[in-house]
């Protein structure tokens, strides 16, 4: 056999990058100064400050991100920071509107002013509700009223008086009955009965008749006037009232006018509320008992015209208010009107309108989760509009969609002076920003969140300073510098980065959490390594029975995967297991079939539609491989066919490429491929290895496996170069590649991979292009050779035959 270079395996010192304990300098995380959470946010501090900054319209932000990078608590901080630097916004409030009361009017007031405003006016109409009574109860307003009515009596007494002398006059008596007034004639000083009037002569009775049917015309004349002197005597009576009333009420709103004096709309309304008083006097029981009820202040609530909806109150703010609202629903955001139930009829009125969060937030910030504004119905919508016209308008879900017949009420809308902080992941913001216009007027300002930083010794002692202060916030035990150095090392391990520091501040403050507990366990005043160790491995534990139970299924054959021999066409490649949070890796056994044909490598993943298109895109460079490094002058007149055995779910990456063009080339060159080895990482079209995601769970997955079946010192691993710098690998696999029972080779080449995989030597080209006979390239030429003879010998003959059939 040709002999050639082996490739050395990686030193256990590579597949590991330690936190040095001593570049921390104390002994635990008592003596750090904590850090805020902006630690490694630097981008999005920035774009935060500018979003808050400027004033134009648009410029509100989103702050995006992965779940689990306290975005929401740092954008909390930072703008409750700014927030305080701000005016104190304004009040809100809702009156009554006495023209339309469907329509209430909405005031603006200083901060502090509403409420101060809602006690006055329940003031000022319990005052009317004792005042306005007992002036009408008063013997002054007695004695006003007794001579109006006087005036009127008298005015009637008089005419019919008159009447009365001059129908006696004329022999004529004016009687009062019940029904009215009649006329009667008079003989002798007495009345007549009709029987005597009928005696009496023609003439006579003729004279008597017309003497009557004159004064009955003055009669009803006068008749005709009591109305408009009773009208005469209410107008009085009605002055006097008004009188009355608008003095009491001049009184009483006197000294209220003179403390808003400085505020026109609050005197406007004011003004309302007098004239409404003055012409709804009788609502106050001026006619009833002058003596002040028990229950004063409940009467007064039953005036609700008169009463001040304190919308919002920022009597209590320290500068601007900043608002989170975890359940942004239509009425959340915009506010509702409510109704009540009154014998059965749902009725409304000024009093209850609700704030939402636009209006509690208005003159601030309002945070919002994107994901929940866009999942409930009609909130996104109503936002954009909101932010669209600076107006805060009341909506209801029910109005439309017209599922409601109820009369409501149209509040006024409320001027908007407010930011708006959406936070999402980045996929909702870059999908807004495709899909919906108007995101980019709405929301011009992004910031986007780290996940990681560089792996500095600066850095790490920074990080030190965070975890520490997580430990004082969170009130948790404090870490020695190992524990820390261990957090550090697994932040690391999580990124698949030895040169980054994880920023994922929910997944640090869980395993700090869980370390805590441990140490509990121990009754330890504090977490050391082995308590970081035990909440690392008792996390894993926690969900790795489905790992468990795959590689049981390898361990008892039921999935087949060799770890000792030797096959052609055979492989190991590796895959990765996403479950949630947790991920783990196994080996899986890739075959190939290469035979005479028309030079179309067949995915059978992909036909059978379990290949996703990553995978696919993978094989398709495959193919473009073996034809520009075998057949670039000459057809390849091969069919083959790739498949991962026993696999029945979906098939996703490229990074089984390198072992794919492998197994396919053993299957050309007939040379065995040692099953020791197991193979990841991606190829591209020129040979070159590319790095991929997973690795250390692919090796470890693969460790597993070997060490339950007895490490033979010849098992290993072949994997990028590239991926080198993302080893983090556990303790057990440093300890087995440290004693040489394990090994991991790091390749740059699809040639490297070969050479190790069949043991025997790629081979370079040569000048003329020829690869050395004896070599695995020179193999698979001289078999793509074999294979275009005889392609040319089947269609000469197919030729052949077709001539003979002509002829």
């Amino acid at each position: 056999m040709p002999t050639h270079e082996v490739l050395t395996a990686l030193p256990a010192s590579s597949l590991y990058q330690r936190c040095d304990p001593s570049t921390l300098p104390f002994t635990n995380t008592t003596e750090l100064e904590g850090l805020d959470n902006y630690f490694g946010q630097d981008r999005a501090i920035e774009a935060l400050r500018f979003g808050v900054g400027i004033e134009h319209e648009g410029y509100n932000i989103f702050v995006m991100g992965p779940a689990g990078m306290g975005k929401h608590q740092m954008a909390l901080d930072f703008i409750h920071q700014y927030a305080r630097q701000c005016p104190q916004p304004s009040d809100w409030c809702y009156v009554n509107n006495f023209s339309s009361p469907y329509q209430p009017m909405v005031m603006k007031l200083p901060a502090g002013k509403a409420c101060e405003l809602q006690r006055d006016m329940e003031q000022c109409i319990e005052d009317l509700l004792i005042t306005l009574p007992k002036v009408f109860q008063s013997s002054e307003y007695k004695v006003r009223v007794s001579e109006i009515n006087e005036e009127y009596d008298e005015k009637e007494q008089r005419a019919i008086g008159e009447l009365r002398e001059k129908a006696k006059q004329q022999n004529i008596a004016l009687l009062e009955t019940k029904t009215g007034y009649t006329l009667t004639p008079i003989i002798n000083d007495k009345t007549i009965t009709h029987k005597e009037f009928t005696e009496l002569s023609e003439e006579e009775e003729r004279r008597i008749e017309n003497t009557i049917n004159g004064l009955k015309v003055e009669l009803k004349e006068i008749l005709l006037n009591i109305p408009l002197w009773m009208k005469e005597g209410r107008e009085q009576l009605k002055n006097l009232n008004r009188d009355i009333v608008q003095n009491t009420v001049n009184q009483t709103f006197g000294a209220l006018e003179k403390r808003y004096s400085d505020l026109t709309e609050v005197i406007r309304y004011l003004q309302s509320v007098k004239q409404d008083v003055t012409e709804n006097v009788d609502d106050f029981n001026v006619t009833g008992n002058a003596s002040v009820p028990d229950n004063i202040q409940s009467h007064a609530k039953a005036f609700f015209p008169y009463k001040i909806n304190v919308l919002v109150d920022n009597s209590q703010s320290c500068g601007a208010p900043v608002i989170y609202e975890d359940n942004p629903t239509l009425i959340n955001l915009l506010g509702r009107v409510e109704h009540e139930s009154q014998f059965g009829t749902l009725t409304t009125n000024f009093t209850l309108i609700k704030a939402g969060a636009l209006h509690k937030a208005n003159g601030g910030y309002l945070l919002l989760d994107a994901i929940k504004v866009l999942s409930n119905s009609f909130s996104w919508q109503a936002l954009k509009r909101a932010l669209q016209s600076r107006e805060a308008k009341i909506e209801s879900a029910y109005e439309m969609l017209s599922l409601a017949s109820t009369k409501s009420l149209e509040p006024e809308a409320v001027p908007l002076d407010l930011k708006v902080v959406l936070m999402g992941d980045r996929m909702i913001y870059y999908l807004l920003q495709a899909y919906d216009p108007d995101f980019n007027l709405l929301f011009k300002v992004p910031a986007d969140l780290s996940e990681d930083m560089a792996r500095t010794t600066e850095n790490s002692l920074s990080y030190a300073r965070l975890i520490a202060a997580i430990q004082h916030k969170e009130n948790i035990r404090p870490l020695d510098q190992y524990a820390v150095a261990r957090v550090i090392e697994e932040g690391s391990r999580r990124l698949e980065d030895t040169k980054k520091l994880s920023l994922h501040l929910v997944a640090l403050t869980d395993l700090l959490f869980e370390s805590d507990f441990f140490a509990s366990e121990d009754k330890a005043d504090t977490i050391a390594i082995e308590h970081v160790q035990q909440a690392i491995d008792a996390a894993i534990r926690r969900l790795d029975q489905f790992r468990e139970r795959m590689q049981e299924s390898i361990l008892r054959e039921i999935q087949l995967v060799d770890t000792e021999g030797e096959k052609v066409a055979q492989i190991n490649g590796l895959s990765v297991y996403q479950l949630g949070e947790y991920s783990f890796g196994r080996p899986t056994r890739i075959t190939a079939q290469t035979r005479l044909g028309s030079g179309k490598v067949i995915d059978i993943e992909r036909e059978v539609k379990l290949g996703g298109k990553i995978h696919s895109k993978g094989v398709m460079i495959l193919s473009s491989f073996l034809a520009n490094r075998y057949a670039k002058n000459k057809p390849l007149p091969i069919s083959a066919s790739l498949v991962f055995e026993q696999s029945y779910g979906g098939v996703e990456g490229d990074s089984a490429s390198i072992a794919e063009l492998s197994v396919l080339i053993s299957s050309i060159a007939k040379l065995p491929i040692k099953q020791s080895l197991a193979v990841t990482g991606s190829v591209n079209q020129h040979g070159q290895v590319q790095a991929i995601g997973g690795i250390n769970q692919k090796i470890e997955g693969y460790f597993d496996i070997c060490s339950s079946r007895d490490l033979t010192g010849e098992q290993g691993i072949i994997m990028p170069q590239a991926n080198v710098q993302h080893l983090m690998l556990e303790q057990k696999v440093i300890d087995a590649v440290e004693n040489g029972m394990f090994h991991i080779y790091a390749i740059d080449s699809i040639d490297e991979a070969l050479t190790l995989l069949m043991d025997f030597p790629a081979g370079e080209q040569k000048a003329d292009g020829v690869y050395p006979e004896e070599s695995i390239n020179g193999r698979v030429i001289t078999q793509i050779d074999q294979w275009v003879e005889l392609s040319a010998k089947f269609s000469a003959h197919h030729d052949n035959d077709d001539d003979d059939e002509k002829n």
